[in-house]
């Protein structure tokens, strides 16, 4: 469910207030639909503006001298360089100033022509500020503000009432394929570059490009239009400044929104021509309007007066948002930089880690490793000696001196020697024995043999007696280590 406010942000964006306060009453009225309380509010400006279609289509399309106090400078506003990021913006300070020779007003516009750069107007031709229910349910769906009546997803129809091009892009691609073929043309092959999309669009295209909004509002019936457009909006020398200097929208007085910017602006003669730039709070700030036929040179003249005196305003904007792009990216440079060593930081660290935990690993392997040798030798040690006791018990009691016993006397590679009596009848297997019952050598890979002469009592020879091997009635046997 959507947070009550996310809607209230949503409905003080469409429908221009600035009021909070005003604009929770008036959810709460309609029980946070938000839906509802957006065709609630703007049905009175659907009234007000159908009234004022009977009553302009009737005046506009010839001229009228209005009173010119409706254009009347109110010096309570001064253009300012002030932008979010790349945008131009001017902003009401109370301060009683304006910009040197800068003729302007600030102006609110329509919240149709402001809804309508949202994409929640249909693109049917009229002064209707809302389509029907089923797009704008759409639309909310779309966007995740849908209705508790409309039940589930939308359906086919409604989908069918959605345009893929807002109405206020229709009717500007309408103008300049209208005025293109009218008064463009080989022979006059001079042309003003009219944006093809709704005002709102063009507003923002020339605040994020720094440059005024020259809007021209045509009237397709007025005795002067052809003449203005061929001689004047034609013309090489305006042509050329006005592609250099601005952003252009125009659109017809019979369109929706042509109709409804003529009210805005308050134009009372045509051929009219305005220059705008944005302003806070969806409004605009009018710095110059020109009704009635100009020649080329009278509107080039007003046109280069009016750049003259915005440029330092423009200038400064453009200034200021290069100071925060180049602050932005040097935040940006710093916060890279930062992370660059935050990330080297940590893999230092990472890596510490990771050497301490190997040499722990390896330290634990070395230790696992030596307590296992040390298990091991100690378990061969212990089965040594039950070797050798065993044999020792193999051997039994040494005989006495006699006719048929052997002294054998036996010297080891450390100059150790050892001497027992055996039968003559004892296998030389026992001899072995009785030097491994003795635990002198570390190894059992060792032959006996005698020097003179020499001769090997290797271990293929175990089977033989004393006295068959030739070493009764005694024998001196020298160890050699294989």
């Amino acid at each position: 469910m959507v947070d009550t406010v996310d809607k209230l942000g949503y409905f003080q964006a469409i429908t221009g207030l600035e009021d909070a306060d005003l604009c929770t009453e008036i959810l709460q009225a309609h029980g946070w639909d938000l839906e509802l309380a957006i065709s609630s509010f703007t049905s009175s400006d659907h009234d007000a503006s159908s009234s004022a279609a009977v009553d302009g289509g009737n005046n506009h399309d010839h001229d009228h001298d209005h009173d010119h106090d409706n254009a009347a400078v109110t010096p309570d506003y001064q253009p300012r360089g002030i932008v979010d990021d790349t945008e131009l913006v001017m902003r009401d300070d109370g301060g009683g100033n304006r910009g040197p020779g800068m003729a302007w007003r600030i102006i609110t516009l329509p919240i149709s022509i402001v809804s309508g750069s949202l994409g929640l107007v249909s693109g049917a031709i009229g002064l209707g500020i809302w389509a029907a229910g089923g797009v704008l349910s759409y639309s909310f769906g779309m966007l995740g503000f849908r209705s508790g009546r409309g039940g589930g997803s939308a359906d086919s129809s409604s989908t069918a009432r959605l345009v893929s091009v807002s109405s206020a892009a229709g009717e500007a691609m309408e103008f300049v394929a209208l005025f293109d073929r009218d008064y463009w043309s080989n022979s006059n092959a001079f042309k003003i570059d009219f944006v093809v999309e709704g005002f709102m669009d063009a507003l923002q295209r020339s605040r994020s490009s720094f440059k005024l909004l020259f809007v021209y509002l045509h009237s397709p019936d007025h005795p002067d239009t052809p003449v203005f457009c061929d001689g004047t909006l034609c013309n090489e020398a305006v042509v050329a400044f006005v592609n250099e200097n601005f952003v252009s929208w125009g659109g017809s007085i019979r369109s929706s929104e042509g109709f409804k910017m003529s009210n805005s602006l308050k134009a009372s003669r045509f051929p009219f021509c305005a220059v705008v730039m944005p302003a806070a709070n969806q409004r605009i700030a009018l710095l110059q309007q020109v009704e009635g036929p100009k020649s080329p040179e009278e509107m080039l003249a007003i046109l280069q007066r009016v750049v003259e005196d915005s440029s330092p305003t423009l200038v400064t904007a453009r200034v200021e948002a290069e100071e925060r792009r180049t602050n932005l990216r040097l935040r940006e440079e710093q916060d890279a930089a930062y992370r660059a060593a935050l990330e080297a930081d940590q893999a230092r660290e990472r890596e510490r880690r990771e050497e301490e935990e190997r040499l722990e690993r390896e330290a634990a392997e070395e230790k696992e490793a030596q307590e296992r040798a040390e298990r091991e030798a100690a378990e061969k040690e212990a089965a040594r000696v039950r070797m050798r006791q065993e044999k020792a018990l193999a051997l039994g009691d040494e005989p006495e001196k006699g006719p048929d016993v052997t002294q054998v006397l036996v010297r080891f590679p450390n100059g150790e020697r050892k001497g027992r009596m055996f039968k003559s009848e004892t296998k030389i297997q026992t001899l072995y024995d009785y030097v491994d019952s003795l635990g002198v050598l570390d190894t059992e890979e060792y032959s006996l043999i005698t020097n003179f002469p020499r001769t090997v009592y290797g271990r293929d020879k175990e089977s033989m007696s004393l006295k068959d091997a030739g070493l009764h009635p005694q024998a001196s046997l020298f160890i050699e280590i294989n």
